[in-house]
């Protein structure tokens, strides 16, 4: 009769054993991968904090203003306002320079994985297996592994954002280049353009509006990833939730979610905004 109780494979210690090794052999690498995000999350923390209040409140307004129009730039300044008399302004810069950071080592590796999904079948078929992986695996499954590897703190929050945020970019950059029409690639070719001509002056312009909707996605999962990121001794507006979980402080923990929502409205409408310009202006 068959007993699962005498046979289990030991796959969690095998694992276990396997991350003793990186950790044992390979610090040097996984270090020199800490060091630009650490170097970059640090430039955007110390711009944000060192900027006045005021100054940063008057470029997101402009932004928001350029990309939608009056009501999100009322929004925007009434919003960063309250987050400041909240006692958050300094939570919310934080938050903030990591989402900034991980969005910007997304775009930096996830358009050109996108790109080169969206050209070559065979390369999108091995790349597909791995963004499943990475998207239905539970966000707290990367936590560990990221702290054996990289520590406690604001980079390895940010390192888990990166691995968190970065399929939606790759799979829709693909899908907007699959999307652009073959007719119209064909012609660029037929006129004398060379592949790297064809990219950047046929599809990707015309797969703008899809890339901007995943980058759209990447920013939303990357502030979404705020509070797991706490956990890992990730500050930013993660820790008034936590803190506020732990505590039984629902107070503190409220204001920390509103925060994070209200940051999320302007970055999300702010973005989506932009994406709605690039497809208009993409249909004239």
């Amino acid at each position: 009769m068959l007993r699962f109780e005498d046979q289990i494979i030991p796959l969690d210690s095998w694992i276990n054993q396997f991350i003793d090794w990186l950790v044992e052999g390979y610090r040097w690498f996984f270090q020199a991968i800490k060091w630009p995000v650490e170097f970059t999350l640090t430039g955007f923390e110390t711009g944000l904090l060192a900027v006045p209040p005021l100054v940063v409140i008057l470029v997101f307004v402009a932004i928001a203003w350029k990309s939608s129009g009056f009501r999100l730039a009322l929004f925007t300044a009434i919003t960063l306002v309250l987050i400041g008399l909240l006692g958050l302004w300094e939570d919310t810069m934080i938050t903030l320079a990591m989402v900034f950071s991980s969005v910007f080592f997304c775009v930096l590796a996830g358009i050109p994985l996108g790109i080169w999904a969206g050209r070559s079948d065979r390369f999108e078929a091995i790349i597909r297996p791995c963004l499943d992986a990475m998207q239905t695996t539970p966000a707290f499954v990367y936590l560990v592994p990221i702290v054996m590897l990289f520590s406690i703190g604001n980079v390895a929050g940010v390192l888990a954002t990166i691995v968190f945020a970065l399929p939606p970019l790759i799979r829709l950059t693909s899908l907007g280049l699959r999307q652009v029409h073959p007719e119209l690639v064909e012609a660029g070719f037929a006129l004398g353009a060379t592949n790297w001509q064809v990219l950047r002056k046929v599809q990707i312009p015309l797969a703008l509006p899809t890339i901007m909707a995943g980058l759209n996605q990447t920013i939303m999962m990357a502030l979404s990833m705020v509070v797991i990121a706490a956990l890992i001794g990730a500050g930013g507006l993660g820790s008034p939730v936590i803190l506020g979980l732990n505590t039984m402080d629902i107070g503190q923990a409220t204001i920390g979610g509103l925060a994070i929502v209200l940051m999320a409205i302007i970055l999300d409408r702010i973005t989506q905004s932009m994406s709605h310009k690039n497809n208009t202006q993409g249909g004239d």
